[in-house]
């Protein structure tokens, strides 16, 4: 296998799939557009929703680009030699243009031509789709990996739960996908192994999906859909790892410096897991600030408030002084910093968010910690009264999952029935995010999530007619019951207020206006006066939606035809959530 550096693999990638009439587009945001369904965008495919459902994509049918990605899952096991919150996926797609013949000669090129990876053809193993009531067997993949000289004993028929894509509804697009792997050792386990096996001796290098079918009610059978699609993700901190055959991703350029800085000041003895977790942690911590998101107790504020609290914790242990951070921010962006020019531009914005959480917790955490220690003296059995972690919360900020780590350190668990029934006293704690909301698959585009998408487009050209022009939109969550907006504002909105923009959005639903878009270059696009919210997120050609003269704005979609579809604009609430930052919860009735 070829050795490559980080920025050879990653522009490998894009060159060759520029080579075969792909247009790269940027990554998007990590946090979501429009979709309660997760907290961070976890996969390449999430933010060309719209495109792969149908809507037309500016750059048009052949797209590729490395996204960012964050998922929280796994947080806890962060620190050994695989995991990571914080990773990029080099994605391409066909959006009803070729299909599995062409991408099944590409993915096996780019892994074995001696131009590319290099990877020896006699180490890739492949799966498809064995097939079930829902849908047939794959056999026209195997034809085609046959095709690229891999022998039918390298080809290995999975079930559904290894190699099949849907929603977790059970409903939509949906198709079979087929799996690259690479063996890392020869000899099986034992007579039923194959790349699905955990035994070490493959490790996944690639998935390409096709979406060939719709269901249209769960547990029917697939039918073919009107527009196929392809997605191929292929892990680039992984496939990195393999071609300077490390044995961890942790040992590569990406985390080398910032490695060697947190060693180097640590001043207790040196545990290598809680090196990698606040490397890792503050990595991840980074990319999350730069796009936007600021520690709180909700949502996506808190998953990354518990990034960085477990960060510093764990440099805590190790004896590192707190101005340790801003140097590990920085040995961060010699890596990403050309990938991802945001966080060159917001680097003192990324620096201050996080040292002024570190200066809160860091206030709090020894005291906590001897808190912690004191009460572990006074417990005679193995379980941790629940009523005693929530205090730790309640008063020294200790989440949950930070007094789990510690008691299990100290071989305790927690009453979690106990916590939770104290938790639920507290008016303040229930607000807490879930983190278990996390799930993968497409976002909500329901109807409704429709509607209340393109109301949003209303609801902020309201705003700036109302406020000014320097009104603009800060977040959105849509789900199908309501819309969650965010604005920069600095005053509380008064009864009267929140009347006139109703009634301007209801005004404007009344007239019945027409919603078309057109394709243009984004400079075009701004000289033309629109909004431009979203507008770097597509490269040079964006989408300009016009509704009839009242609202201008660039974005990807999907809205209704027009604004008669809408029904009543009802906001049932408005309120802070950071310094000039408002945000309206609103219905369509």
């Amino acid at each position: 296998m070829k050795k490559l550096n980080y920025k050879q693999l990653r522009d490998m990638w894009l060159d060759f799939y520029r080579e075969r009439g792909h247009a790269i587009i940027p990554s998007a945001s990590v946090v979501p557009e429009n979709d309660a369904s997760v907290l961070f965008i976890n996969s390449g495919m999430h933010p060309l929703v719209p495109y792969l459902m149908g809507e037309a994509h500016p750059a048009g049918v052949r797209l590729a680009n490395v996204q960012k990605c964050i998922r929280t899952g796994d947080i806890e096991e962060v620190g050994d030699a695989t995991h990571l919150t914080f990773f990029e996926m080099m994605g391409n797609w066909s959006l009803g243009d070729y299909f599995k013949r062409e991408k099944t000669a590409w993915s096996y090129e780019f892994l074995t031509d001696k131009k590319y990876l290099g990877i020896d053809p006699e180490r890739i193993y492949v799966t498809c789709f064995e097939g079930d009531d829902i849908a047939p067997r794959d056999i026209e993949c195997e034809r085609f990996w046959l095709d690229m000289g891999i022998p039918s004993e390298r080809i290995f028929f999975l079930p559904k739960s290894e190699n099949w894509w849907q929603l977790p509804s059970g409903t939509g697009p949906c198709g079979p996908d087929s799996e690259m792997f690479m063996e890392l050792k020869p000899g099986a386990c034992g007579p039923d192994c194959n790349p699905s096996c955990s035994c070490g001796r493959f490790v996944e290098i690639g998935n390409d999906v096709y979406m060939q079918y719709v269901i249209h009610n769960a547990g029917e059978r697939a039918v073919p859909a009107k527009q196929q699609n392809v997605d191929t993700g292929m892990g680039l901190e992984r496939l990195l790892c393999l071609s300077q055959g490390k044995k961890s991703v942790y040992d590569t350029e990406l985390f080398v410096p910032a490695i060697k800085l947190i060693k180097d000041t640590a001043t207790n003895e040196i545990d290598m897991n809680a090196v990698r977790v606040v490397a890792e942690h503050v990595r991840a911590a980074m990319i999350i600030i730069s796009d936007g998101v600021t520690p709180c107790n909700t949502g996506g504020g808190y998953v990354l408030r518990r990034l960085m609290r477990r960060a510093v914790r764990m440099a805590h242990k190790l004896g590192c002084p707190n101005d340790i951070y801003a140097g590990l921010i920085d040995s961060f962006m010699g890596t990403l910093g050309e990938s991802y020019p945001e966080l060159r531009t917001n680097r003192e914005m990324i620096v201050r968010v996080f040292m002024e959480e570190v200066g809160k917790f860091d206030k709090t955490l020894q005291q906590g910690l001897r808190e912690f220690d004191k009460v572990v003296t006074h417990i005679k059995t193995t379980e941790m009264p629940g009523k005693t972690a929530f205090r730790l919360y309640e008063t020294y900020g200790f989440p949950i999952e930070l007094t789990t780590e510690l008691a299990t350190e100290r071989g305790l668990t927690i009453n979690m029935d106990e916590y939770a029934a104290a938790r639920e006293k507290h008016a303040a704690a229930s607000k807490t995010a879930n983190v278990g909301a996390f799930k993968g698959g497409l976002a909500d585009t329901s109807g409704e999530t429709v509607k209340l998408h393109t109301a949003a487009h209303l609801l902020l050209e309201s705003l700036r007619r109302v406020y000014g022009n320097h009104v603009n939109q800060k977040g959105s969550n849509i789900t199908p019951e309501r819309l969650r907006f965010d604005f920069n504002l600095d005053h509380k909105m008064m009864p009267d207020e929140l009347r006139v923009i109703e009634d301007m959005v209801n005004d404007a639903i009344s007239q019945k206006l027409p919603i078309s878009f057109e394709l243009m270059k984004y400079e075009e696009a701004k000289q033309s006066g629109a909004i431009g919210v979203f507008g770097d997120k597509y490269g040079e050609m964006v989408k300009v939606y016009r509704m009839g003269d009242y609202s201008h704005e660039l974005c990807g979609g999907p809205h209704v035809d027009n604004t008669t579809e809408l029904g009543t604009f009802k906001i049932i609430k408005e309120e802070s959530v950071a310094a000039g930052i408002r945000r309206i919860k609103a219905i369509l009735q």
